[in-house]
């Protein structure tokens, strides 16, 4: 008896492994968002973009999977627009940060390849240091916003550079406008990677870390 109820045991747990991996297996047209970084920039976007679903994100890409391997279409600032590896995407400046996966609801997943294929028209613009929307240049959230536009999957909100407690601009955003010669661009649309997965049209599926 005792070993049927440890034959059972591990059956059990061979299940839990075998629905964890696939619940977290990656599939085209999923949503990376990789969590907040040390960098000042990447704090600045997390602080005055907190939603109600209190996550922490400043960056977020979009997956493609084809015979060569897994890949992550998105916009940086050091290379634009671009296609990288997964591995590339989770070890940012040779550290290693938590990624949540998140995927569109099944009446969304249509969306998915054409998203895709504009995605990659898009490859080899220059990255959007002004955040203010733009044809030409692009960043992160707003690659991901364009390339799924057409579907109205997201939408662009006003955006903010106050910091959320004392209502003033934080010294990190004045200083990064000072920098560019333009007015912050308080009030206009724009996105941004915790909105983006703050979104009813999203679901979590797991993490990468």
């Amino acid at each position: 008896m005792k070993y049927k109820y440890l034959t059972i045991l591990i059956l059990t747990l061979q299940l839990s492994c075998s629905q964890s991996e696939k619940s977290t297996e990656l599939k085209s047209g999923d949503l990376l968002f990789r969590q907040t970084m040390n960098g000042k920039l990447s704090q600045a976007i997390d602080q005055v973009t907190q939603t109600g679903a209190e996550t922490h994100f400043s960056h977020v890409g979009l997956v493609e999977i084809d015979s060569q391997g897994i890949w992550v279409l998105h916009a940086e600032p050091e290379n634009g627009t671009c296609r990288i590896s997964l591995d590339a995407f989770m070890h940012p400046e040779h550290d290693t940060v938590q990624i949540t996966i998140c995927r569109l609801k099944p009446e969304w997943q249509t969306a998915i390849p054409e998203a895709v294929k504009r995605a990659h028209q898009m490859l080899g613009t220059p990255y959007n240091f002004s955040y203010v929307i733009s044809d030409s240049t692009h960043y992160c959230s707003e690659f991901i916003y364009r390339s799924f536009a057409p579907d109205s999957i997201f939408r662009l909100t006003p955006m903010t550079f106050k910091d959320p407690e004392s209502g003033e601009f934080t010294f990190t955003w004045i200083e990064y406008y000072k920098k560019l010669g333009i007015g912050i661009p308080e009030g206009l649309p724009g996105c941004n990677p915790n909105g983006m997965a703050a979104s009813d049209k999203l679901e979590i599926i797991g993490k990468l870390k």
